[in-house]
């Protein structure tokens, strides 16, 4: 499942420490999120909707497969 976290982020100016910061988790899960090698838990995903001003919806892109 890809997502527009990075996009959004960077709209944002948070670099990728400063939202983790946030969200409570390490930067390399934000970093693992980003490059679609880690799936986010649904309260982690509720947090970065938050901190990214957006919903979840909006936050992932889900293929036609």
């Amino acid at each position: 499942m890809e997502n527009r976290i990075r996009e959004l982020r960077k709209a944002k100016r948070l670099s990728q420490d400063e939202l983790s910061k946030l969200c409570g988790v390490t930067r390399q899960t934000i970093h693992a999120i980003e490059n679609n090698k880690y799936d986010p838990s649904l309260s982690l995903a509720f947090k970065l909707a938050k901190h990214l001003d957006t919903t979840v919806d909006a936050l992932f892109i889900i293929g036609n497969n």
